[in-house]
């Protein structure tokens, strides 16, 4: 007899998900998205849509029915060896950076800075070496290149400092992508191999509330067409792109990704598409767009439920803090994220190791998020109840006032069944004080320069 026990984290039930779902359709259906291509525009016509002033598509129910029948539930991305890394599907979560900060806090003198490409290189050299980073996205936007070369040279350093999964953003036009295509075929054998053995995902965005873009289309187009794994996925203002209220701003948000789904399954049926989106207030007294609000951790929630639904890969966000330092603020706006988002069943987790909303980031900051993901991932693991992990004949062997300290089975299981931090202290104060008084951020920049400097 053995049992496994995870946790998990609910919402909504089987009639919320539903009415969300409904309240979807109906934007889709009856105020219909601008769609600015005018080859998704025929495509969606000959299928079904109608199209209201030029631009404006209004897409019936059985559109997204099809396209939620031909996406794939499950989708396998491959480290740069070829080797499996990341499954999206159920419940599975993978952790990783965020991409094209404008800021860095460089991690030798403390100063905040203009990101340069040494800091793509460094964040992905650092990535490489820490085990509860499952992907790596560049992490900074480099002052030191030129727009038609950035996004090129971003994933070529990324390539070169790691093995692990990319995710790539681009916001330029397809001429660029195709080249950063180009680069990562040839990284594993050629067009063919990376069809099968995908190394990289493309991060797509568009314009809320309701419009895709002429460039967000095509690249969706070009993604689908050479069957790149792809996220496509809106970013709503509460009380700006989308409504202030959550269940709405929701709605808006899960309707913008499924016509999304709509047009991409049209261009290429059962090409890997993932959902999701990125929902949280405008702060009306900062006018600050907030990484660490509740609101976005419950729409997080809310999206991988719809996700399962759907039977769709979903991505999130996590490990971002809107505190411009690593302080108390920035610690407890990580690790609540993090475990929100791991309890959710949220496939990939992004933006891990982000400061002041999405501005800036620090090698530190990784460095300690690594810590707290290593603690959520055994807390989602949860523990297996068997005879062995009963332990009743060791209970009995020790007795009332016994020691279970020299037991071969406390021996043969102290080292994987309990969880050691990397660098959070548990010192005794004697020892911590003989060491220096280090605090977590001090603790840090030795980790850093340790794993960077070998």
């Amino acid at each position: 007899m053995e049992f496994s026990l995870t946790p998990e984290f609910s919402l909504m039930g089987k009639s919320e998900i539903e009415g969300i779902h409904n309240s979807s359709l109906r934007i889709l259906s009856e105020t219909g998205v601008n769609i600015y291509s005018r080859e998704i525009r025929s495509l969606m016509k000959n299928a079904g849509a109608s199209i209201k002033d030029d631009l404006r598509v209004l897409i019936p129910e059985d559109l997204v029915k099809n396209a939620l029948s031909s996406a794939p539930s499950t989708i396998e991305i491959f480290d740069r060896n070829g080797k499996s890394s990341m499954v999206l599907e159920g419940r599975n979560s993978y952790f990783g950076t965020g991409s094209d900060l404008e800021y860095t806090v460089d991690h030798r003198t403390g100063e905040r800075r203009r990101s340069r490409l040494e800091d793509v290189e460094r964040s992905a050299s650092l990535c490489d070496k820490l085990s509860n980073i499952d992907f790596v996205m560049s992490f900074s936007l480099p002052e030191d290149t030129t727009e038609e070369t950035c996004e090129l040279e971003q994933f070529e350093t990324m390539l070169n400092s790691t093995i692990k999964p990319i995710i790539m953003t681009i916001y330029s036009g397809v001429e660029n992508f195709g080249k950063v295509h180009n680069l990562a075929c040839e990284s594993c054998g050629g067009a063919d191999n990376f069809k099968k053995y995908p190394n990289y995902i493309m991060y797509g965005q568009f314009v809320s509330p309701l419009q895709h873009d002429q460039e967000a289309v095509n690249r969706l187009i070009f993604c689908a067409e050479n069957r790149i794994p792809l996220i496509y996925v809106p970013t709503i203002m509460m009380g700006a792109s989308g409504p202030v209220t959550l269940a709405g701003a929701i709605s808006l948000a899960n309707a913008e990704c499924l016509a999304g789904l709509v047009m991409h399954q049209l261009k290429s049926p059962g090409a890997p598409f993932i959902y999701g989106g990125c929902i949280s207030p405008l702060d009306m007294r900062t006018t600050v767009f907030s990484y660490g609000s509740p609101e976005w951790r419950i729409a997080d929630l809310a999206l991988s439920e719809l996700s399962c639904h759907y039977g769709l890969p979903v991505f999130g966000t996590a490990g971002a803090t809107d505190s411009k330092v690593i302080d108390a603020q920035a610690g407890a706006e990580w690790a609540a994220s993090l475990l929100v988002s791991s309890l959710a069943g949220t496939n990939l987790i992004h933006d891990v190791g982000y400061l002041e909303s999405g501005m800036a980031g620090s090698l530190e900051s990784i460095i300690i998020c690594d810590d707290i993901i290593g603690s959520i991932k055994k807390i989602t693991k949860g523990f297996k109840i068997n005879p062995e992990t009963l332990a009743i004949d060791i209970i009995d062997k020790v007795g009332p006032a016994g020691s279970f300290m020299g037991e071969e089975h406390t021996l043969n299981n102290f080292r994987d069944k309990i969880w050691y931090p990397s660098i959070f202290s548990r010192n005794r104060y004697e020892n911590w004080r003989t060491e220096g008084f280090r605090d977590i951020l001090d603790l840090a920049k030795l980790k850093v320069k340790e794993l960077l400097d070998n």
